[in-house]
């Protein structure tokens, strides 16, 4: 044991392991186990705060993408896409493109009864994207096939939790679909309806989905919609989300091949042009939590230095006796960094453990000890997700800041006049 870290040990004892401790070595104690615990609360709250942040990214975009494309192809000038076949089987082509498939959705009035509520009703060809059975993850009642409606029979539906409850209907009873794009007759305009079966109720966790979407037979919104043999998008999934922007490029391309001269070209928008405004409060949202979280880190360095600059002059007659038997400057100022940087590793360890075991209790029991509000967040529960790149980025930064503090006054110590401190003793 070096003779700089047996020095430093005694002082964080509290003043050299003595029996029965002076009033002025208890203080320096309680001050030294404060100094730990606020570097540790702000290791804690550090933790959690990057967790939660991260949670709700991840869960966000692995909900979001469950429903949703990594890529949408539409046409730039709002109209319907009639040859998606062909165009379809095209961009199965790009490499990373998973499936593509045709859907069209229109906002219309879903009704039972006296209840009745605005959603997206929107047709998808189901063997066209497997994939968009992880929106599908909880199936409440029924099924979440959607067999093709036999002759007289009523076209099948695929409703959300909370648009079920809204309405108050289960698998197997009828609804009434009203599409704003009416006829128009002598007596006026009059809107469109279709009776369809509800043949699932599906949980997906995500509160806008589960409460103002349904999902039917891409023919059928065709047919209620009166729009033919027509798509208003083509949703892409990749093998790599991350890679959605540079296959948009390509798809882009791809389909404006073989477009006449003067006609409006496709656009094709990436997941996280579509989602942005989300992504990008989330980012700055984990700025703004580190910054000002990390200023529990940094006031806690203050304790550190304030520590040590009263240890110093607590111990000065140590200091000048332990220069005047042959110690160096440089061995001093050792002493109180290592004094300092120890305080601050305690501290980060007791900060990490308590910071990782609550992520651990929130991921295990997240919604019955964080349960929210689904209608304001999105989601019922605070999603934790712990990167261990985030603990070593934290615990650098704490031991950087505890290793900052003890400059100043290890300086100090080590520029202690021995003849002057022990002239009078």
């Amino acid at each position: 044991m070096s003779f700089e870290w047996l020095v430093a040990r005694r002082y964080l004892q509290g003043g050299g392991g003595a029996p029965k401790l002076r009033g002025r070595d208890r203080f320096l104690s309680v001050i030294t186990l404060i100094a730990i615990l606020a570097v540790a609360a702000g290791v804690t709250a550090l933790v959690l705060a990057l967790a939660i942040n991260a949670g709700f990214r991840e869960e966000f975009e692995e909900r979001l993408l469950g429903a949703t494309a990594h890529i949408n192809l539409t046409r730039a000038d709002a109209a319907g896409i009639g040859n998606y076949e062909e165009l379809a089987a095209r961009l199965r082509q790009l490499e990373g493109v998973t499936s593509v498939s045709p859907v069209l959705y229109e906002t219309v009035l879903i009704s039972r009864g006296s209840r009745a509520r605005g959603i997206v009703l929107k047709g998808i060809q189901p063997e066209a994207a497997p994939e968009q059975r992880k929106l599908f993850t909880t199936l409440r009642e029924g099924s979440a096939e959607l067999p093709p409606p036999g002759e007289g029979e009523a076209p099948p539906l695929l409703i959300g939790y909370e648009l079920a409850k809204e309405l108050g209907v289960t698998a197997g009873e009828p609804v009434l679909i009203t599409s704003p794009q009416g006829r128009l007759t002598p007596f006026g305009l009059v809107p469109r309806y279709h009776h369809f079966r509800v043949v699932g109720v599906f949980k997906s966790g995500f509160w806008d989905f589960d409460a103002r979407w349904a999902f039917t037979r891409l023919e059928v919104t065709q047919q209620l919609f009166r729009l033919g043999d027509t798509v208003s998008v083509l949703e892409l999934r990749l093998d790599d989300v991350y890679a959605a922007e540079q296959t948009s490029q390509r798809a882009e391309e791809l389909a404006e091949e073989d477009l006449p001269v003067g006609q409006a070209g496709f656009v094709a928008t990436p997941w996280m042009e579509t989602h942005r405004s989300l992504f990008r409060a989330l980012r700055l949202e984990k700025l703004v939590t580190a910054l000002f979280i990390g200023g529990i880190v940094f006031v806690a360095g203050l304790n550190i230095l304030l520590l040590l600059v009263m240890l110093v002059l607590e111990k000065r007659r140590d200091i000048a006796v332990l220069l005047s038997l042959g110690a160096r400057a440089a061995q001093v100022q050792r002493i109180f960094i290592l004094h300092g940087v120890t305080i601050g590793a305690l501290g980060t360890v007791i900060g990490l453990a308590l910071g990782f075991g609550v992520v651990g209790l929130g991921a295990t029991y997240k919604e019955r000890l964080f349960p929210l509000d689904p209608q304001v967040y999105g989601i019922s529960y605070v999603p934790f997700r712990a990167s261990p790149l985030d603990a070593v980025v934290i615990a650098a930064v704490a031991l950087l800041i505890s290793l900052a503090a003890t400059i100043y006054p290890a300086r100090r110590a080590s520029r202690v006049v021995p003849v002057e401190v022990l002239r009078y003793e």
